[in-house]
């Protein structure tokens, strides 16, 4: 059964270390957008794809395409766009080069989600915010932040309700070390399918 929730996909980058749409990279050969939009029709009410390119994206009819609010404010301001214009009052939201996400996961965040505005992965050497859960009630202070220049991600979290999922709650679904894994660069790519068993 599908959640009430909106899930978010980040493809706004500007994708420069990777020289190539980080989307449309293949792991264990499926394009990276596939997969997490696989997860994310399993789970989720609504999908949003965030991308200043939606033209690349018209094939996927079964996903909202939305654009920057805020042109030019990275991450923050692609988080800012797809909250604004969510349907529930929940999201999820991951970046669009992170293979590995994984449903029971992302269900076990959005169980821990019901009192607070943000659930977010916690590790000794920080967040993990995109691939978080966002309510609406974040709106109001990232809005302030954009406005301001303020752009780190984790700067507005200490103005709202957060719930840190500590490492010990992240073990049981990251057994292979995976979850986290992103890809930056043809390195990383590399590094991935290194992995990949």
């Amino acid at each position: 059964m599908k959640n009430n929730l909106t899930g978010i996909i980040l493809a706004g980058g500007k994708n420069a270390r990777m020289g190539k749409k980080k989307s449309f990279l293949k792991v264990e050969n499926a394009r990276l957008i596939d997969k997490i939009l696989g997860v994310y029709h399993e789970i989720f009410s609504e999908v949003i794809i965030v991308t200043n390119d939606p033209l690349f994206y018209t094939e996927f009819a079964n996903a909202v395409l939305v654009t920057d609010i805020y042109k030019d404010k990275g991450a923050l301001g692609g988080i800012y766009a797809g909250l604004f214009f969510a349907s529930y009052n929940y999201s999820f939201i991951a970046a669009c080069d992170m293979p590995f996400l994984n449903a029971d996961f992302i269900c076990y965040l959005i169980e821990q989600a019901d009192k607070y505005d943000i659930v977010v992965p916690q590790f000794s050497d920080g967040f993990q915010p995109l691939h978080a859960i966002y309510s609406k009630n974040c709106l109001p202070a990232i809005k302030r932040h954009l406005l301001a220049d303020k752009l780190k991600i984790t700067a507005f979290y200490k103005e709202l309700r957060v719930f840190p999922v500590c490492e010990d709650q992240i073990k049981p679904f990251n057994k292979d070390g995976r979850l986290f894994l992103n890809i930056n660069t043809p390195e990383d790519l590399k590094k991935v399918d290194m992995l990949t068993p």
